[in-house]
């Protein structure tokens, strides 16, 4: 009876009733939106570090981080590599050669990272293919040819299918040299990149730096990041497995690296955005809470003659405030139902269509090396969250018309 005694009386005044579930519908759509921007900016700069250039985690011998270069590289491991492919949440296992060298062109030269990638492994990570301007993408794992970065080219002043020179040293101090086509040109969100990296071939590569079938580094990249401490307590028995099998074949121990140590900096940088967030969403939902206060202050306040009334003809006040409860109870439920049903359209296109960011905001964005848009997260626990605080906001603040029933005098309700 209390039930149906709720739901009409929550509808005999419509406008009542529309400015209640309004006020939580936007309570429940702006924190939404707002979250999913915040976490999607997030998720964006992760995802632009990791999807441009490193992976979440990295194998590499022990050692290597600490002193990156050739000597510190290991043998490729056909076993090692199918173990970690294997490993749950595990997307793709990425092979690299990395090494420096002083790229030059026919009148200019510059130091550079020369990444040597499998042209086809490579698709899961950084995917230059996707990032050509010009030329073509690179054929096979032994082509004599190579991808240069945008800021590179127009520095050496090189063209497609002009040459270039790589010069350096490789592996065990070996002399390393190599005249190589210009097939692409690509561009790299990240500034720093843009300007010194080239892509070529692993076999190609491994033949420049005398470095036959080794590697610097798998990257691992997951299906979903959250995954990551799970994935390294699950690797790290594979990695001790294969180092204790490859005793004696001259390489040492494995190590894994995730990218919050390979990119502290961008931890430092969540970690405040997450901090200022924080602030942000709690005078947000302060800011939420008084708006909703009000409305069910004028709720009370209007209805004060129809409490005394109840009240004098029989009515408990303990019922009556249990009933003006269950009317609470079904506004939240109708305002976060109808937030959560409006907001999700809404983020999921952004989502799909980022908002690009123009002037000097995206020449800010551009210098941390990420794409200058805004993007949207379409986590459901976003949704959830957010449905779920904005709800119990509101039953916190149901209790005053609970405290109102009891103190209403009856002779003074009668008259108002």
């Amino acid at each position: 009876m209390y039930v149906k005694l709720a739901w009409r009386n929550i509808w005999r005044n419509r406008r009542r009733t529309i400015i209640t579930i309004s006020a939580i519908f936007f309570a429940v759509f702006l924190s939404v939106v707002q979250r999913s921007m915040k976490i999607g900016s997030i998720e964006r700069m992760v995802d632009g570090m990791v999807g441009s250039f490193l992976g979440h985690v990295q194998i590499h011998q022990k050692g290597y981080w600490e002193e990156q270069n050739l000597d510190n590289s290991f043998s490729d491991s056909p076993a090692l590599r199918k173990a970690l492919q294997n490993t749950e949440h595990v997307q793709a296992v990425i092979p690299r050669l990395d090494g420096y060298v002083l790229v030059a062109g026919l009148e200019r030269s510059r130091a550079g990272l020369v990444m040597g990638i499998d042209p086809q492994a490579e698709k899961a990570l950084s995917d230059p293919e996707q990032k050509l301007i010009k030329g073509k993408y690179l054929a096979n794992n032994r082509e004599e040819a190579v991808i240069i970065s945008e800021g590179m080219a127009e520095y050496l002043k090189l063209q497609v299918s002009d040459s270039l020179v790589l010069l350096g040293q490789g592996f065990q101090g070996q002399t390393a040299t190599g005249k190589y086509l210009v097939k692409g040109i690509i561009k790299m969100s990240n500034p720093k990149l843009n300007k010194s990296l080239v892509y070529l071939p692993l076999k190609t590569t491994q033949e420049l730096f005398a470095a036959d079938n080794r590697l610097t580094a798998y990257c691992i990249r997951l299906k979903n990041a959250r995954k990551l401490e799970l994935v390294e307590q699950a690797i790290q028995p594979q990695l001790e497995k294969i180092a204790q099998t490859n005793q004696g074949q001259g390489d040492d121990a494995y190590e894994q690296i995730n990218w919050k140590k390979m990119a502290p900096e961008i931890v430092q940088m969540i970690d405040a955005d997450k901090q200022a967030g924080k602030i942000m969403m709690g005078v947000f939902y302060m800011v939420l809470g008084f708006g909703i206060l009000g409305t069910v202050l004028m709720m009370a306040s209007e209805r004060r003659h129809e409490f005394g009334v109840l009240i004098s003809i029989g009515m408990r006040r303990f019922n009556l405030g249990v009933l003006v409860f269950l009317e609470m109870l079904m506004l939240a439920t109708l305002g976060v139902l109808v937030g959560m049903i409006i907001s999700l359209p809404i983020t999921w296109y952004f989502h799909l269509n980022p908002i690009a960011l123009r002037g000097e905001m995206a020449k800010v964005v551009e210098e941390y090396g990420m794409e200058p848009v805004l993007p949207f997260s379409v986590d459901p626990s976003i949704f959830t969250t957010q449905a779920i605080i904005v709800f119990f906001l509101t039953m916190i603040i149901a209790i005053y018309p609970l405290i109102h029933t009891k103190r209403i005098v009856v002779i003074d309700a009668l008259r108002s």
